[in-house]
């Protein structure tokens, strides 16, 4: 017979085990309201109208009781036996501290969000109705009382999350609200089956030495050992059969897969993937793999695919939202599209949230972006004692098998400064000799590793220097994150230094005007006490307009110019460290901006807000991820060329005044050859100009163009913007909505020309923005998206910016 898989997400309610504040019904959820699986309290709640959402003005600050209250969930079932010999209730997910019982009897306890459970029922289901509970423990409950027992530990919040294995940023961080969440968060199912049954299958993709692929299959099977077990692995054309003895539980093969072509990164190459089926007795298991090699050379951090070094132009990824359960695969491969269309190729997943979700991997392998997997650790000193150990050496198993057959994912790593936490954050006085996680990320998760996946490097945390001797920051070594620039340093401050490799950097800029529209009542003022409770950083307001400097002028008090002028700091300052960066490839292999995507409308350091929405930071990454880049320092042109032909022609050199006059003009050259970076020196006429204020460089090849200023914005005698604008409605919007075509002329330089359709309707959105106009010069923008009322406010401020119509009376 084969398995039989009953969804079990039908009929549940959720009650509390303890009081709740006034106002909310004793019983929690009415009775007969249901909560949903997958879920979780606060949203079962908030469906109930019994909170408020807590994305929303300051509605936050009066949950903090969901996550100090014992919860209980609960359904019934019919069942009648199919004749199985077997059956187990499957929990793809409890968080966190959940006992379960099934018909008044006790089947287990968990105490890990990032873990599935198992538990064997057949002996206890009855013919007819059957009633499951499960009972939550407060996850502060728990963690306090560990924290107790254990000793308190230093991190970078007041709260217990390393006492707890789960998603730590539920208690707040500093892009991040304090939801403390319980619940049923991914599918249970009760399972039946009769005979072998195939318990895991773990593949590891790989090439040869010879650079054919070949596929490790690890296949463990659960049966009576009454008798000897066959089965099969089939790939492409290629297959393998086994047969195990009575004792065997565990066979590995191997196949060569020579019918298999390559899996690239998309910036270089194709994602052919193929499936990979597994039989054992009548039970069959369907995954789909690819095929690539995947190095790391250590000093250089140079990661390399199917032997081809790949500079890294990354995103740093957090949980999508802080109710992960809410997440669908659309809204992931929506996310995910964003980042492909910014020219990324790697995406970081970060240690403060999750493993990621199985659809979330297949998104990634589907469309060519590489994975770093970060460990669930961040940011705080770790306890290694008993019961922590074993649930984390249980969760790195699990994941680690899980996601072994995704070729996107190409690095394991142990933590998110937790290393540079003990070297320079205090830590060790206030420690003293009580452990802290070192065992885990040097010992522990490395051996799983090797053990598991011996196809994939493993680096013990970031930053690091490749040593436990070694300060965890030396640029000349492994991976550093950048944070003086945004907290105590100038943008600038990023060309002081050559590292070889940047896993962490980022500046702040405000989300989209519809997100925080829809997420804060009232007036919108840059002092608002309700924006203030969208900004989590340490005085993250006052480092926004710190953060501006010299380079543009200081908004006041009027909102549409702060959240103008805070958004386009945020997308130079980025996009000046990847210039600066990529201009020294190949001696720096790679830079991972903090952050993609946010988990709630915030004032944070993404390049997509909250509510989807691209900010002008999503534009500038565009532009600088290209796969050519030309970059202006130290009185010379970088051609960056991150293709696999070369770039040649003539490197057209031209200094103009402001008005646009042509000043001096050269044409030099130029050939820069595949994955590789060349420089070129600026005449001597192009590199000092004779007035710096009113003076600009171009720089151009074939269709690449840069401009490069001599001066900061408010030194720059920059016009009064004028232009002409010209708004056409077309037919093909998308979605059964008009295209808007504004067409914007110069008759002075425009400065960083933006349109922000989304403050005429929340769905309307412009495909490009931050384009420099010389005068005469035109573009054209298109809005798509929505309906909207009145389009010739397209060519109005504040939906219509530049740097210079602040200067236009």
């Amino acid at each position: 017979m084969t398995l039989r898989h009953l969804p079990l997400h039908d009929g549940w309610t959720l009650h509390p085990a303890g009081p709740v504040p006034s106002g909310l019904p004793t019983g929690g959820i009415p009775d007969g309201t249901p909560a949903t699986v997958p879920g979780c309290v606060h949203t079962d709640l908030l469906a109930a109208g019994l909170i408020e959402d807590p994305y929303l003005d300051d509605n936050e600050i009066r949950l903090g009781w969901i996550g100090r209250t014992d919860w209980t969930y609960r359904t019934t079932f019919d069942w009648t036996s199919d004749g199985h010999d077997h059956a187990a209730l499957c929990f793809d997910g409890l968080d966190t501290v959940a006992t379960i019982v099934l018909n008044g009897r006790e089947i287990g306890r968990t105490a890990n969000q990032h873990r599935s459970y198992r538990f064997p029922v057949r002996d206890l289901l009855a013919e007819g109705k059957n009633t499951l509970d499960v009972h939550f423990t407060a996850p502060y409950t728990y963690a306090e009382e560990l924290r107790d027992r254990l000793g308190d530990r230093p991190g970078a919040y007041a709260e217990p999350y390393a006492f707890i294995r789960k998603m730590a940023c539920n208690f707040g961080w500093d892009w991040g609200p304090t939801l403390v969440t319980s619940g049923i968060w991914r599918p249970v199912a009760l399972e039946t089956w009769s005979g072998p049954r195939i318990a895991s299958v773990k593949l590891l993709p790989d090439l040869d030495p010879e650079g054919v692929p070949f596929l490790t299959a690890e296949v463990e099977i659960e049966h009576d050992g009454l008798a000897a077990v066959s089965g099969s692995v089939g790939v492409v054309g290629a297959a393998a059969v086994f047969v195990l003895s009575e004792d065997e539980h565990r066979v590995t093969v191997g196949l060569s897969v020579p019918q298999a072509e390559p899996w690239w990164p998309h910036s270089h190459g194709e994602q052919p993937l193929y499936e990979v089926e597994v039989r054992v007795g009548d039970h069959l298991r369907r995954l789909r793999t690819g095929f690539r090699s995947v190095t790391l050379e250590e000093e250089a951090f140079r990661i390399s695919v199917n032997g081809e070094p790949v500079f890294v132009r990354g995103v740093n990824w957090i949980p999508e939202d802080c109710f992960p359960s809410r997440l669908t695969r659309q809204r992931l491969s929506d996310r995910l599209d964003q980042a492909v269309a910014a020219h990324v190729n790697l995406v970081r997943v970060w240690g403060g949230g999750l493993y990621e979700s199985d659809d979330f991997y297949e998104l990634c392998d589907e469309k060519g972006l590489l994975v770093w997997q970060d460990f669930p650790f961040a940011c705080a000193a770790y306890p290694e004692e008993q019961p922590l150990w074993d649930e984390v050496a249980a969760e790195a198993r699990e994941n680690v098998v899980r996601v072994a057959p995704h070729p996107s994912l190409v690095l394991w790593c142990g933590n998110n400064e937790n290393l540079e936490g003990h070297a320079d954050w205090g830590w060790q006085k206030e420690l003293g000799d009580r452990t802290w996680g070192h065992g885990y990320y040097h010992e522990l998760l490395p051996g799983i590793v090797a053990e598991t996946d011996p196809t994939r490097p493993y680096w013990p945390g970031s930053p690091y220097s490749g040593s436990p001797d070694a300060h965890p920051q030396d640029p000349e070594r492994g991976t550093i994150h950048i944070w003086d620039v945004w907290n105590r340093a100038d943008y600038r401050a990023y060309a002081d230094r050559v590292p070889r490799f940047v896993a962490e950097f980022g500046f702040q800029g405000p989300p989209a005007y519809a997100t925080l529209r829809r997420a804060v009542s009232g007036p919108l003022t840059p002092d608002a006490p309700l924006l203030a409770h969208h900004q989590k950083a340490e005085d993250g307001n006052a480092k926004l307009l710190r953060g501006l400097g010299d380079h543009l002028p200081q908004p006041g008090t009027d909102f549409d110019d702060w959240h103008w002028l805070t958004q386009l700091n945020q997308a130079r300052a980025v996009a000046f460290g990847i210039r600066h960066f990529r201009s020294h490839a190949p001696y720096c292999m790679g830079t991972i901006v903090w952050q993609l995507n946010d988990c709630w409308p915030v004032v944070s350091w993404s390049a997509v807000d909250g509510d989807g929405r691209r900010k002008p930071l999503w534009h500038a990454l565009r532009s600088v991820y290209a796969d050519r880049l030309i970059a202006v320092r130290d009185g010379s042109v970088h051609l960056v060329n991150d293709t696999p032909t070369p770039w040649a022609g003539a490197l057209r050199l031209t200094r103009h005044a402001l008005d646009g006059t042509v000043l001096a003009e050269e044409t030099v050259p130029a050939t820069t050859a595949a994955r590789t970076t060349t420089s070129i020196p600026l005449p001597t006429a192009l590199a000092t100009p004779a007035d710096p204020a009113r003076e600009l460089l171009v720089a151009r090849l074939d269709d690449t163009r840069t401009l490069h200023f001599y001066e900061e914005d408010p030194a720059l005698a920059l016009p009064p913007a004028r232009y002409g604008v010209t708004v056409t409605e077309e037919e093909d919007g998308g979605a059964g909505t008009p295209a808007y075509r504004v067409e914007i002329t110069a008759e002075t330089l425009l400065r960083d020309l933006c349109l922000f359709p989304d403050r005429l309707h929340p769905d309307a959105e412009a495909d490009t923005v931050l384009v420099t106009l010389l005068p005469g010069e035109s573009t054209t923008i298109r809005v798509t998206g929505a309906v909207l009322e009145d389009p010739s406010a397209l060519a109005t401020r504040p939906v219509l910016r530049c740097v210079n119509d602040r200067n236009t009376a």
